[in-house]
């Protein structure tokens, strides 16, 4: 009897260090944001866009990651492209700096603004990271434009309009790599957190979806707020950490989709 308790017992103390050991090495899913102030505008919202660009974990509310001035930042609409790097403004402090840049809109037309940060080293994954983001914004009700593809290396094509939605709207999508489909991609999904939802586990942080043959996706956004979706693959290339090593990289496409309670 003495024996069987004394195993149950060692078992079980080390069935808690591996729970903590696996607690303490969890690494949250990164999601580059960049995240304007509405999605859309209309006769009595002309005023410029703000947006808030940061390099963090939404649904937990951060850590926000230190993020460097990005390699590039536009805005597509109506079959023209403008560069916006020079509009961007850091902000936060030199541990977690993040950026803001704010954008007049003059002309009708779907607005799609993109970035490509510069690539972040994530010692604990041990890989760098770099996440083409975009969010689409409705301009003046004009609808075209809101599918276009941006060529991004790796890019979500909408099948849903990404904007105008409700809470409970599905949205779907097709992840493409350099134009083409990516069969059976794997999507993260966050929730940028207000501070109202608590996960009741870990696993509830982050929702996965598994792409089909043809690399589409569906997922009905549940509640009202920011969602990202994130398509994640690994590049064919590596680079060089900061530690001197060459390691290898995550390549993501991302899109930010606002949902609305309907009231």
């Amino acid at each position: 009897m003495y024996c069987f308790t004394h195993i149950k017992q060692a078992s079980r103390k080390a069935l808690y260090a591996c729970c903590m050991i696996i607690a303490t090495g969890n690494s949250y899913a990164h999601f580059q944001e960049i995240i304007p102030d509405r999605d859309f505008l209309n006769a009595d919202q002309q005023q410029p866009l703000s947006f808030t660009v940061r390099f963090t974990h939404p649904m937990t509310q951060g850590p926000v990651m230190n993020m460097q001035k990005p390699k590039a930042l536009s805005v597509f609409s109506n079959g023209t492209h403008t560069d916006l790097l020079p509009s961007l403004k850091a902000a936060g402090n030199s541990k977690t700096q993040q950026w803001t840049f704010d954008y007049q809109v003059t002309e009708p037309g779907d607005l799609s603004f993109a970035i490509e940060p510069q690539p972040y080293w994530e010692a604990a994954e041990g890989k760098m990271i770099i996440h083409y983001s975009k969010v689409i914004v409705d301009g003046y009700g004009d609808f075209n434009g809101w599918d276009q593809n941006l060529n991004l290396p790796v890019e979500i094509e909408p099948l849903t309009r990404p904007y105008s939605l409700w809470a409970g709207n599905a949205f779907r999508g097709i992840v493409k790599a350099q134009g083409k489909a990516v069969p059976f991609a794997e999507v993260e999904v966050e929730w940028r957190n207000d501070g109202s939802v608590t996960a009741p586990t870990d696993s509830y942080i982050t929702q996965v979806i598994k792409a089909d043959a043809n690399g589409t996706f569906s997922y009905v956004m549940p509640r009202a707020g920011w969602w990202g979706f994130a398509a994640l693959r690994d590049a064919n290339y590596q680079l060089k950490a900061p530690t001197g090593a060459m390691v290898p990289v995550e390549l993501g496409g991302l899109i930010w989709i606002n949902a609305k309670a309907m009231q």
